[in-house]
């Protein structure tokens, strides 16, 4: 049976009711606090805990604070790689994109398709992007709209088939965000950033307890606003978002919160350059990277998403706990691309385009809802969950396409009409799911543990072309599950052995309007983690073997839709340290080595067996030390960072993108309610290519840039 989405969303009053109690709690209004040292208990306790309805920051890069596993077992007895990027860490970074903010992370390439305005990440070989989740509740069917992280508290990816913990994902792995939440004390904030191209950006976070019994009622509101411009000549972009939240009072048993967001967000899409006129070709042809291969008469993307939610945990006196989290959220894109066709005649200069049109609306019900209880039983000690999750997720997508003269190389013209738009497809594609799981961590004795969990699926794709009227109902089921030891050799190193599996329908649909079959995913894990007495100092290595089966990709002939391609393998060593230690260092790095191939393919792509993964470097590394400085130069800080990217192909063409290595370097001042921090990103301003895209364009990297920071607190 399906949960629909008039089931699934709350009624009217609870919504309003929601946005009165907001409103009614001052929530308009600016200001925001400085993250709170005296928030550190849960993490000095290297506990995860239950979904909490007070926010409670994460200080440092090195953090044990996770709710991605459901349960209150440590990070470091997890038999699982999930790595977490921490508030401190992506401000230290002054990261402003949710792929820059994970770009550090082992075995994470993010960006590939260079600054097109939407998240592009790929997780252990894996694309990735499509099944990102948002306080554990998946945003749609796919990814329409860039995440601001500005509202994240922190950011959890998780290596390899997460079936149990999210439903369904990619194989690679996912990102879950987690929103700040109320605090119970009161904060104001307010931040101000400038930067080379334009960038201004304003910020502001603020919150009030509200009076009550026990004191867990509060309200929070953050939000942003920025303008920039961008290193190709006239694009640009425009985000607001605004997230109020409120903690209400039900008794000292239970914990609820509401959580709502506006991201806004107005751009123009940059494709990056001709690939004949760009550093791969030596054919005498060359325009620099600001060349913008557009068209000013082209209509800039114009992006909507809101959602409304909430979360709630209640604690039975029975010892059984029960978790709830519900989100309603919608979204609206429309915006126009000028599409590179063709090559770069070398004698005249011209290429040929077309303007790609898209209007997208969808909306998105979801709720995750278990019971967990610890308890012993058979001279064991059982922590066992057993929940339920649906999702209901709707989504209309227009496609058009039209004409416009081609453009040139050595004489670029702009302003040129946009003629004989033509639809290639308007459809309708509902996806309903429901996933039923249960998990059992097993404790043998202090030193043994096992976790075993199963998970069954049932979904139903509904894709309706709005055109002719004709649909296509798909409905799909599956089994997978996890299991994992953890031996902990010492109170410091815990190795670990995993295996586990994962199925995703596919909601993308191939030119021809047909729906692709549901992927399946497997991977065996072995690895080992380090943790320090204090928890200030954390590490892991872990070695994966991971297949993807069924999976499709951009159809590099007709974007907008998708080619199956059969079967893929990734496998690989990974690599992470952290560590805030008491001498006044920071330290964050990681290091990934992989081989990730294509096993299988279609009869028409039977060409790309063998050929190594799009945008997939073979190595990455990176590695970033802070340090606050004490005595005469008390309250400055100062960093350096070393970033590196393997070359990179495509198995649509055969060139070969580089590889780069970038340095970041920042400096800051902490003073009486009061900081100043200075970040240069890419010091030297290297210039390299950001990925490999197919034969007619290749997307560029990022060039220096400059920002300061300035944060006021009262």
């Amino acid at each position: 049976m399906y949960v629909s989405s008039t089931q699934l969303r709350p009624s009217v009053a609870a919504i309003r009711l929601a946005l009165f109690l907001l409103s009614t709690s001052g929530v308009i209004s600016t200001a925001s606090a400085q993250e709170s040292n005296s928030q550190k208990s849960a993490a000095e306790q290297n506990v995860l805990p239950q979904i909490q309805v007070v926010g409670v920051n994460q200080d440092g890069f090195s953090t044990q604070t996770v709710s991605t596993t459901k349960s209150d077992k440590p990070l470091f007895e997890t038999p699982q790689s999930i790595s977490v990027v921490t508030r401190e860490l992506m401000d230290a970074r002054q990261a402003t994109t949710l792929d820059e903010a994970i770009e550090t992370v082992a075995g994470v390439t993010s960006s590939t398709l260079g600054r097109r305005g939407w998240d592009d990440f790929i997780i252990r070989g894996q694309s990735a992007s499509d099944t990102m989740y948002l306080d554990g509740l998946r945003i749609g069917q796919a990814n329409w709209i860039a995440q601001e992280i500005y509202g994240a508290e922190r950011i959890e990816v998780i290596k390899g088939p997460a079936s149990i913990y999210f439903g369904q994902v990619t194989p690679g792995g996912t990102v879950n965000i987690i929103s700040k939440r109320p605090r119970p004390e009161v904060f104001n904030q307010v931040g101000f950033t400038v930067g080379n191209y334009g960038y201004l950006q304003g910020t502001f976070d603020f919150g009030r307890k509200i009076e009550s019994e026990n004191g867990k009622a509060a309200f929070r509101v953050n939000g942003m606003a920025m303008n920039s411009d961008d290193p190709t000549d006239n694009v640009w972009f425009k985000n607001r978002y605004i997230a109020p939240s409120v903690s209400l009072d039900f008794g000292a048993r239970t914990d609820f919160t509401i959580l709502t967001a506006i991201n806004q967000r107005n751009y123009v899409r940059q494709q990056g350059l001709p690939l004949a006129a760009s550093s791969l070709v030596n054919n005498g042809i060359s325009v620099p990277t600001s060349f913008n291969s557009g068209d000013y008469s082209i209509a800039p993307y114009d992006v909507e998403q809101k959602s409304i939610g909430y979360t709630l945990t209640h604690r039975f006196d029975s010892g059984w706990t029960l978790n709830q989290t519900y989100r309603h959220l919608e979204m609206d894109l429309t915006g126009q691309l000028a599409n590179t066709t063709g090559a770069v005649n070398a004698s005249t200069g011209n290429f040929n385009q077309n303007v790609l049109s898209q209007n997208f609306s969808g909306r998105s019900d979801g709720i995750d809802t278990n019971v967990a209880k610890t308890f012993n039983w058979g001279g064991l000690k059982h922590n066992v969950m057993v929940g339920f999750d649906a999702m209901n997720d709707k989504l209309y997508r227009d496609s058009r396409r039209c004409a416009i003269a081609a453009q040139n190389i050595y004489n670029p013209v702009f302003g040129r009409p946009i003629t004989a738009c033509g639809i290639t497809s308007i459809v309708d594609t509902t996806l309903a799911q429901n996933g039923l799981y249960v998990r059992d961590y097993i404790d043998f004795s202090d030193q043994l543990s096992v976790s075993m969990s199963l998970r069954h699926d049932s979904a139903s794709l509904k894709t309706v072309n709005v055109q002719t009227g004709s649909a296509t109902n798909t409905d799909s089921s599956a089994n997978t599950g996890h299991v994992g030891f953890v031996y902990k050799a010492t109170q410091n190193v815990a190795p670990y052995i995993s295996y586990a599996t994962s199925f995703l329908p596919q909601t993308g649909i191939t030119v021809g309007g047909s729906p692709i079959a549901p992927e399946e995913g497997k991977q065996s894990e072995i690895g080992v983690k380090f943790l320090s007495d204090d928890k200030r100092f954390s590490a892991s290595f872990a070695y994966y073997d991971l297949t993807r089966k069924n999976l499709a990709q951009t159809d590099d002939l007709n974007p907008g839709f998708q080619v199956a391609i059969g079967e893929q393998r990734t496998k690989g060593y990974e690599a992470e340290i952290a560590a805030d230690l008491k001498n006044g260092w920071q330290l964050s790095g990681a290091l990934s080595l992989l081989d990730a191939v294509i096993t299988e393919a279609s009869a028409s792509q039977a060409a790309t067996v063998g050929q190594w993964l799009s945008n997939v470097p073979r190595k990455t590394a990176n590695i970033l030390a802070n340090y606050r400085f004490d005595g005469a130069l008390q309250g400055w800080g100062a960093g350096v960072g070393v970033r590196y990217v393997g070359d990179k192909t495509t198995t649509s063409a055969s060139y070969i993108v580089p590889a780069y290595t970038v340095a970041d370097a920042n400096i800051s001042y902490q003073g009486q309610g009061y900081r100043v921090q200075l970040n240069i990103k890419n010091v030297f301003d290297k210039e390299y290519l950001a990925g490999a895209s197919n034969a007619n364009w290749v997307p560029v990297g990022n060039p220096r840039a400059v920002m300061l920071k300035t944060t006021l607190d009262f």
